[in-house]
């Protein structure tokens, strides 16, 4: 038990790292549930249909995340070593990652957008009108288009910089974005002081807004402060990357973003699966997924934190203590998920209160929170687990042990309750929820093995 608890100066290393990941991400979760809020007051229809477009934009963040992610392995090597070359060239790979992504996003979602949104509409409770929600799920889409490429351009350069250990200005850009993002929802979902009442629209219309200028403060930041980022001094002259990088990148990368795309594709799957039972079922999962988002925060950044400490760890040899160090923070982020997700049960009857819509769905959000606050600690470590297996590069490991799982396990077992039982949605959902005991079974076993301990940039 004492092997999994840290020094101090550990966990303060990994707190430094974690909290500024925290408050960004904790404020764009926490404005994106005042937002969904906002949308919530103007009725159920318009508030499922952002609630769909957001779980297909949802699959596109996945996806550019799962771009840069595997070039993201060796940047922070590379930063371990010292090699700021190395650190441009995988800069260059996440660029031309993005691009593709963002370019196939947008083609996907201009001619088969109508037939995407249409797949969460299904007949199944007394709850909201399909062909009003398909309406404003329409219109929200082609707005949202609009901010694909700044999110992926601030993906690129904000990646680069926490691999790098900068973590405080992506945050402080997050936190100028959202907070833009907030006042000019409130002005234009409302049509407060002058501005036409927009509804759905003015919350996509604000989004937009808020994602160039996080782009434009993390851009101008890097360039304008060379001398403390200088992997980007020299970054635009050539475009080439050394053809012996770039298959490993792959050879490493591809796996990983395979894993991101599917695993995202199977989320909206099991979306869908839920959504089967009807329209209060979106409205309620969009409750739950709203608050359970601010409450995940914490795993998210702690699995962050376990990519970059093990990460350089293991770039500059340190292999044992890169294992002893990974096992103290799998068991830091659990124990601190177990506490949150209490927290969260404490607001499982009053955040839906909050939300103009029917008593049905409010009383169906409060029992899906309570199911999810269950999952978290198994989450955690699932998070954890995955993160660590990536940190060595193990990324086809990580592709079985992901999305892998999920479309062989999760996706047809949610796909069989949902349509050939006569379950009620919590139970469907609990069951669902619970495969991830399973997931935590296999990580123990992958993370113990020690599989994953592999310094990649020794030989580059």
């Amino acid at each position: 038990m004492k092997k999994l608890i840290g020094t101090k100066d550990f966990y303060k290393k990994v707190l430094f790292i974690a909290i500024p990941i925290m408050i960004q991400n904790g404020i764009t979760n926490f404005v994106s549930m005042l937002d969904n809020i906002m949308v919530g007051q103007i009725g159920t229809d318009q508030m499922s249909g952002v609630a769909i477009v957001n779980q297909l934009m949802f699959v596109f963040n996945i996806c550019i995340f799962g771009g840069i992610s595997g070039a993201g392995i060796f940047t922070a090597q590379f930063y371990g070593k010292g090699d700021r070359e190395g650190i441009r060239n995988t800069f260059r790979f996440k660029v031309y990652a993005c691009g593709l992504l963002t370019s196939l996003a947008m083609i996907i979602f201009i001619f088969g957008g109508d037939f995407l949104i249409s797949l969460y509409l299904h007949e199944g409770s007394d709850v909201g009108n399909l062909a009003r929600t398909l309406g404003y799920g329409k219109e929200y889409l082609l707005i949202m288009l609009v901010g694909l490429i700044p999110f992926a351009v601030s993906q690129i350069y904000a990646s680069t910089l926490r691999e790098c250990g900068e973590t405080i200005l992506p945050m402080l850009a997050g936190v100028a974005a959202v907070l833009v993002n907030l006042g000019l929802n409130y002005v234009l979902i409302f049509g407060h002081f002058g501005a036409p009442k927009l509804g759905a629209n003015g919350a996509a219309i604000a989004t937009v807004i808020s994602r160039f200028i996080e782009m434009g403060i993390v851009v101008i930041w890097t360039h304008v402060k060379r001398e403390k980022n200088k992997f980007i001094v020299g970054v635009y002259r050539s475009f080439r990357i050394p053809g012996e990088l770039v298959k490993v990148i792959l050879a490493k990368g591809s796996p990983l973003m395979a894993n991101e795309i599917f695993w995202a594709i199977g989320m909206a799957m099991i979306a869908q699966c839920y959504a089967y039972r009807g329209l209060a079922v979106v409205a309620a999962q969009n409750i739950t997924s709203t608050i359970v988002n601010v409450f995940n925060i914490v795993y998210i950044a702690l699995g962050s934190s376990v990519s970059i400490i093990i990460g350089q760890l293991l770039g500059a040899g340190r292999k044992e203590e890169a294992k002893e160090k990974d096992a103290q923070l799998i068991a830091f982020a659990v124990a601190s998920c177990a506490l949150i997700g209490a927290v969260m049960a404490c607001f499982s009857k009053a955040f839906p209160a909050v939300y103009n819509t029917e008593q049905q769905v409010k009383d169906l959000a409060t029992a899906l929170i309570l199911v999810s606050t269950l999952a978290m600690p198994f989450q955690a470590f699932n998070h954890a687990s995955y993160f660590t297996l990536r940190s060595g590069g193990k990324t086809w490991i990580t592709f079985l042990f992901d999305s892998v799982f999920v479309w062989v396990i999760v996706v047809p077992f949610a796909f069989c309750l949902s349509r050939f039982t006569t379950l009620g949605i919590v139970m469907v959902y609990f069951l669902v929820q619970a495969t991830e005991i399973i997931k935590c079974v296999i990580g123990y076993f992958m993370v113990r093995s020690g599989v994953w301990l592999q310094n990649m940039v020794e030989e580059l």
